[in-house]
């Protein structure tokens, strides 16, 4: 059983394996993300937050998902340089993985454990749904897709 997210590793985009123990000791922001979605402009306010308060320990972590309206269908080679190009996008990106069902990526049934979503219901209801972190490693908070990256700075500044 896990205790904080640093007892997970996941595949990076650049598809080497990677320790999420890497990050301990700052404030984490993890998001399943997509290319082809509503949502997809929020990758602009993930990067501000990112460049804002990467120097006083944030890290935003996003993960790439194709399970919400098909709307990653990309190779990790095409994400990377549609976040990039697009977005500027800095932060680190994973590989592309499922965050729901039997096939969820371990990280994302743990999260969804610790911190399940209105009425309790742990699944993952679309993209850009946003988990923070604590410099512990402990989920914090858990946020809908709609929460715009700008209105979780209180929380962050809490945090850092």
């Amino acid at each position: 059983m896990a205790n904080t997210i640093y007892d997970f590793q996941a595949a990076n985009i650049a598809g080497k394996e990677t320790s999420l123990a890497d990050y301990q000791g700052k404030v984490v922001l993890i998001v399943n993300t997509a290319s082809k979605c509503g949502f997809t402009p929020q990758f602009a306010g993930l990067e501000t937050l990112y460049e804002t308060y990467k120097d006083r320990g944030l890290v935003i972590l996003g993960f790439p998902c194709n399970q919400f309206g098909a709307q990653e269908p990309g190779t990790e080679d095409q994400i990377q340089e549609f976040c990039q190009l697009n977005y500027g996008v800095k932060f680190p990106m994973f590989g592309k993985i499922d965050v729901n069902g039997k096939n969820a990526h371990p990280l994302f049934k743990y999260l969804t454990s610790e911190k399940p979503g209105i009425l309790g219901i742990e699944a993952i209801k679309w993209n850009f749904t946003k988990f923070l972190v604590d410099k512990s490693g402990n989920p914090v908070k858990r946020y809908a897709p709609n929460t715009e990256p700008k209105d979780i700075a209180a929380d962050i500044e809490k945090l850092l």
